[in-house]
């Protein structure tokens, strides 16, 4: 399946040219591996795979005995491994790195020495946890992968062309129209069910049996719960109340994260580790308050208001569901539309994952007054526009699921800010409009902001 993250790898390639490894930064199962060996197959001579989960001991010594003389490390490598190494023309791929500290450690010497590059894969979590006794190399740069993107769920399904006609349509700032308004918004609400993660979107593609594309999402989900066990030591029950909890907060009016809802009289403060957890996994996209809509918003973050997102919206409508035996019926009935919920979180978190997929850090904004309406407001998002000038850098984002809805926060958030905005959106379930200078866009062209 082609994934855009592929241009960043050749990006790394063509700029590094050797001088660093690729560490691929991302949760479980979203296609680390796959892409890496994808890449070596490609855009190299010859590639070899060390996958440190399962491979021999001879591998694993040659760490141990000839770090200090790689001509000997080499050879023996390419022997065990069948394969011609050829200078600077052969990846080396170490696959869940993690299981093997050593081998990350060894980064530093075997990326000075030059002749071939590296790429390093594994769960982030536990790769920062086997750190005991290694110098982290600094010959590291990381690249973030996320779930299939909308854009890249339409090439996997055949939408293509349907996708690049929406993309003309937004540069051109024109509506669909209904009939291919209405294709597309299938295609979305059938990527809302599949979601983004490799394995679910190739067995949509080859079975198009919804029942299986679930039981491989909650295999996932169980993988995550897994990982939390048996990484996260004393804190593993706190971490696994605040994943478990994500549903049930997105449900909620103001969709923020209460430590009381985790425990009772809960703080920030007691939170923090397993925040800092559950972020290091990317698990959860964790979106901060901001206190100002200026172009620096991480100078205005707010670390004691956030919300979190689940990294994938299929993932979030398999918790939602439960393990229901009627889910084929339920997932046939969203697609076309025809099923009441509360679509509110579901919209919220497919535009967090889609924001967060196209390199937005996520910010909202909230202002509280008692005495004061004009002071009480919240904005679901804020990015920066691409191009920062002396002002007008912000865009705020609206999510609005149903068809009738008010603005009144974006209307008194764009007067009282009127000189750090550079546009106001509103996106809906409706087609492209403008409208009193506030753009509306669909939910499926959210991923081009």
């Amino acid at each position: 399946m082609k994934r855009k993250i592929y241009n960043k790898l050749k990006k790394w390639k063509e700029e590094w040219n050797g001088k660093t490894a690729l560490l691929i930064d991302g949760a479980r199962r979203v296609g680390k591996s796959w892409i890496a060996e994808e890449f070596g197959r490609n855009e190299y001579k010859s590639y070899i795979v060390i996958d440190f989960n399962n491979t021999t001991e001879d591998i694993k010594d040659l760490f141990d005995r000839y770090l200090s003389d790689l001509d000997t490390f080499f050879m023996y490598l390419s022997i065990f491994t069948k394969t011609e190494f050829h200078h600077r023309d052969t990846l080396i791929i170490f696959d869940e790195v993690q299981m093997f500290p050593k081998a990350r450690a060894a980064i530093k010497y075997l990326v000075t020495d030059g002749r071939y590059d590296f790429i390093e894969t594994g769960s982030l979590v536990s790769i920062n946890h086997n750190v005991k006794d290694i110098v982290i190399p600094s010959e590291e740069v990381r690249v973030d992968m996320f779930p299939m993107d909308l854009e890249e769920f339409c090439w996997a399904t055949g939408n293509k062309s349907l996708y690049d006609l929406v993309k003309k349509f937004y540069a051109e700032q024109k509506p669909l129209g209904n009939g291919l308004h209405r294709q597309m918004m299938t295609v979305l609400r059938t990527y809302i069910i599949v979601g983004g993660m490799p394995q679910a979107v190739e067995s949509f593609v080859n079975e198009k049996d919804l029942t299986k594309v679930d039981a491989i999402k909650r295999n996932i989900l169980a993988l995550y719960r897994n990982d939390i066990s048996k990484y996260a030591g004393k804190a593993a029950p706190k971490i696994t109340r605040i994943f478990d909890n994500i549903p049930g907060a997105l449900q909620k009016h103001e969709k923020r994260f209460r430590p009381s809802d985790i425990k009772k009289n809960g703080r920030m403060k007691d939170m923090e580790a397993a925040l800092f957890w559950l972020e290091e996994s990317r698990v959860a996209n964790f979106c901060y308050r901001t206190t100002e809509p200026a172009v620096g918003l991480f100078l205005n973050k707010d670390d004691s208001k956030l919300k979190l997102y689940l990294l994938d919206t299929g993932l979030l409508l398999s918790m939602v569901f439960g393990a229901d035996d009627n889910i084929e019926d339920i997932y046939s009935k969203i697609i076309r539309d025809k099923l009441e919920f509360n679509k509110g979180m579901i919209a919220e978190n497919l535009v967090a994952q889609s924001l967060r997929s196209a390199g937005n850090p996520l910010f909202y904004f909230s202002e509280k007054s008692r005495t004061d309406a004009a002071g009480r407001m919240e904005i679901d998002f804020l990015i920066r526009k691409d191009r920062v000038t002396s002002k007008h850098n912000i865009i705020p984002i609206e999510v609005k699921s149903t068809s009738r809805y008010t603005i009144s926060s974006l209307e008194k958030f764009s007067k009282k800010y009127l000189n750090f905005l550079s546009e106001c959106i509103v996106l809906h379930t409706g087609d492209l409009t403008i409208k009193d200078g506030i753009k509306y866009l669909p939910f499926y062209m959210a991923g081009m902001l």
